[in-house]
């Protein structure tokens, strides 16, 4: 096994002697890693004390009993080398840590630079062991926290994370969906493709980080963090000849934390504070379940969205937070829309809207609640017209045992409506939300975790993988929040350090919001008086079938395998199953449609930074 090595600011130190066999006992590599984690430690606390105190080539340090000068060699010998602030100084030796051990989030890099660095930390003071998180930065954030900077800009520090992914994709139905599961569009009987499966090789979810942080004084930390992928899909993307697909925004942000006063700031687009995290509420902690799907799994409560958010830690135990994030809503297709997106169930943008004006009901009634998009927005999507953020508030406890949230969710949905008969355009809102929570165990710390999240209220469809419709309307023509639940429960078990399995369950369902107008036909979502019968019969043009889906479930299990590990990086595979069933609301006609399929991923990925 190559020795590994720790980087101080040019200095290359190695640890001498320590050769592990293949067949060395599970508690010996535990303490091997625990001996990588108190490494990471202590590199961590002498860059930010170097960049503070700005600590010439001549200063001196002690690690593991051994006396180390900053830019040199071990004292007794070796030349050393030289670093100047203000100006890019290269890593001597790119040999990487392997993963595993705490990671250091936000505040974490700013108690690092002062005296009792660490103490204060969200990070467990127990090393873990590799993968010991229900979910595994090496999966889901690329652990970029816990690696050390490639090279430095002044007193910013620049660390690279990410990793090669090659996806091999089946689904019992063909949903012509790339690595991100359009779950809400599994077909009914009517359609062919309800018939056929598909076969979708991928490598768009290929991703590469940057994370850089630089500390202005020993309680401050200033940090800029940047993920991206190739979901992105341009005009001329296909998979004729080259699958030229697009990099796409997936986390770009900048943060301030000041462990001092036990707050912190974020700015830019990240994963909603609705979001379960492990531990804390700061950014690159949150409790994301380790699937390969870039639509996460029905029943898990999340948005990435640009946004604002301000965080008060109390003595790393109590949480509060704030934020105010990028709005967007999806309205229900049904008798009440003539504009209908038949792809996720959605009304298009506007169209006539069968009201009850004085008991008499007007069919030509007009109404635009979204516009397509211009000025760097899709010209091809809709969006909605929104009156303000939508807010969360969230509270977190951290206890040894296990970590707990709640949080409030506020909404509001705008809609312009004009009579048949002309007159003035009115502006209608109606206001939304729900509360939720999260919740981590750690059953059997380090061996077994329970995972659960809860998301219930009206107008929150959004923020499930499902997208469920958030809004219909009333007869009056004002945005009608649907009443919705999203949640789902998880275990996830590391019986060796290099392997971790899962197992999710959850589940979507959206309730009644409906009218009845004086022709005696249901408007909304959720009528019962459709015929619906036509969506099991089976045609090759595709039948007509109007179905609205009431809920989602799904069953999911996988497991991750690291293959290889080292100074050369890491190499992983995963194989994940997932069986969804969908629900529509039964038609007058006394129908229910139901439908469901099977989706199986076997997953490589190289993680060349850790």
């Amino acid at each position: 096994m190559r020795r590994p090595r720790l980087l101080l600011g040019g200095l290359v130190v190695m640890l001498g002697g320590m050769v592990v066999s293949e067949g060395a006992r599970a508690d010996d590599m535990a303490e091997i890693r625990a001996l990588h984690a108190e490494m990471r430690r202590l590199e961590a606390k002498v860059e930010q004390l170097e960049a503070h105190h700005g600590m010439t080539h001549g200063s001196q340090h002690v690690v593991a009993g051994r006396t180390l000068r900053s830019g040199g060699h071990p004292s007794g010998g070796g030349a050393s080398g030289t670093s100047t602030m203000g100006q890019i100084t290269a890593m001597p030796d790119l040999s990487r840590l392997t993963i595993g051990g705490p990671t250091l989030s936000d505040d974490a890099q700013a108690a690092a630079a002062a005296e009792n660095t660490m103490t204060e930390s969200i990070v467990p003071t127990q090393p873990r062991l590799d993968l010991d998180s229900s979910s595994p930065l090496a999966i889901t954030q690329t652990g970029v926290d816990s690696l050390p900077p490639i090279f430095r800009i002044g007193g910013v520090s620049v660390r690279l994370g990410g990793f090669i992914d090659f996806s091999n994709i089946y689904r019992s139905k063909n949903l012509t969906s790339g690595p991100a599961t359009s779950w809400g569009s599994f077909p009914y009987a009517n359609s062919p493709n309800a018939h056929t499966g598909e076969y979708r090789p991928s490598a768009q979810l290929t991703r590469l980080s940057v994370l850089l942080q630089g500390s202005p004084t020993k309680d401050e930390t200033l940090s800029g963090y940047i993920e991206t992928d190739f979901g992105g899909a341009a005009g001329t993307a296909n998979s004729y000849q080259t699958n030229s697909y697009t990099p796409r925004i997936r986390q770009a942000y900048m943060t301030y934390s000041n462990t001092k006063w036990g707050f912190h700031v974020l700015a830019g687009q990240a994963w909603s504070l609705t979001t379960g995290y492990t531990q804390g509420l700061l950014s690159r902690h949150e409790q994301l379940p380790p699937v390969v799907d870039n639509n996460q799994i029905p029943g898990i409560v999340f948005t990435r969205v640009p946004q604002i958010r301000f965080i008060k830690d109390f003595g790393r135990k109590w949480w509060l937070g704030l934020s105010l994030e990028a709005p967007q809503v999806a309205y229900a297709a049904s008798g009440s829309c003539s504009d209908v997106d038949s792809t996720n169930d959605t009304c298009a943008g506007g169209g006539d809207h069968p009201m009850l004006i004085n008991n008499t009901l007007q069919s030509g009634t007009h109404l635009l609640y979204s516009n397509a998009g211009a000025g760097m927005l899709n010209p091809n999507a809709k969006y909605s017209m929104d009156v303000a953020p939508d807010i969360v508030l969230k509270g977190a406890l951290d206890t040894k045992p296990a970590h707990y949230e709640i949080y409030g969710l506020a909404r509001w949905f705008k809609a312009m409506s004009q009579s048949a008969n002309g007159g003035p355009i009115r502006e209608r809102v109606s206001f939304a939300g729900g509360v939720g929570g999260d919740v981590t165990v750690h059953v059997i710390p380090r061996f077994l975790q329970f995972t659960g999240n809860v998301l219930a209220g009206e107008g929150i469809g959004r923020y499930g993988p499902g997208m469920l419709p958030d809004a219909t309307f009333k007869a009056n023509g004002t945005p009608a929040p649907i009443p919705e639940i999203i949640g789902s429960m998880g275990l996830i078990g590391h019986p060796t350090p290099d392997l971790l399995v899962y197992l999710y369950g959850g589940v979507e369902h959206a309730g009644r919001r409906t009218y009845t107008g004086t022709d005696g036909n249901q408007y909304g979502y959720g009528v019962n008086d459709l015929a619906l019968s036509s969506c099991n019969v089976e045609m090759i043009t595709g039948g007509s079938c109007d179905a609205q889906t009431h809920t989602l479930a799904d069953l999911t299990v996988g497991g991750w395998w690291h293959v290889l590990q080292g100074g050369y990086g890491a190499v992983m595979t995963g194989v994940q199953y997932t069986y969804l069933r969908k629900f529509a609301y039964k038609g007058g006609d006394g129908a229910s449609p139901t439908t469901g399929g099977n989706t199986i991923y076997v997953t490589f990925r190289y993680l060349p930074f850790q």
